[in-house]
């Protein structure tokens, strides 16, 4: 069994139905969503003349190697009509591997972790909501600290000092 984070977004169409339809087909391929973050909107990133994302992140348990769920990936967005026609162009679904356990892939057909992720608000924000100690393989920052380093460089200077679940449990 692996642990992956796949990022989830859609900007045509209903893109909440989207995004739930396509997090209702990952179940039926053995990858098992344990947390998903919040849904945010964000600007598009890399191509600004289109409409605004929703994005999430999801914690997933899969039983498959990272190229199978790769396939999966790529499957459920074939099967909803995902169209590749221009890079960073709309689309109605997108779904990433961000993460797979520590593993660091570049082959042909998948890097992981996912490249320039540490500059996409839209991924570390519901990414640290849900995994905020998870480290990148390749650099050992947390995702609070890329977060973190990402909102300063944008002129935001915030940092999470403690989550919230272990400041109640604190509470007596």
């Amino acid at each position: 069994m692996g642990r992956a984070f796949i990022g989830i977004g859609s900007n045509l169409g209903d893109r909440l139905g989207n995004i739930l339809r396509a997090l209702n087909s990952l179940t039926k391929r053995r990858i098992k969503p344990v947390k998903v973050s919040s849904l945010y909107e964000s600007a598009p990133y890399g191509k600004e003349d289109q409409g605004y994302f929703y994005n999430m992140v999801a914690e997933v348990e899969v039983f498959m190697s990272p190229e199978e769920l790769l396939k999966g990936l790529l499957d459920i967005e074939r099967q909803m009509g995902r169209k590749r026609e221009e890079k960073w162009g709309p689309r109605n679904i997108d779904l990433d591997i961000l993460f797979y356990d520590d593993l660091v892939i570049e082959s042909e057909s998948l890097t992981v972790p996912h490249p320039d992720l540490e500059n996409r608000v839209f991924i570390l924000l519901p990414l640290f909501e849900i995994a905020p100690d998870f480290r990148h393989p390749v650099t050992g920052k947390s995702v609070a600290r890329m977060l973190s380093e990402l909102l300063k460089k944008k002129g935001i200077d915030i940092l999470t000092i403690q989550s919230g679940a272990s400041i109640m449990g604190s509470i007596t």
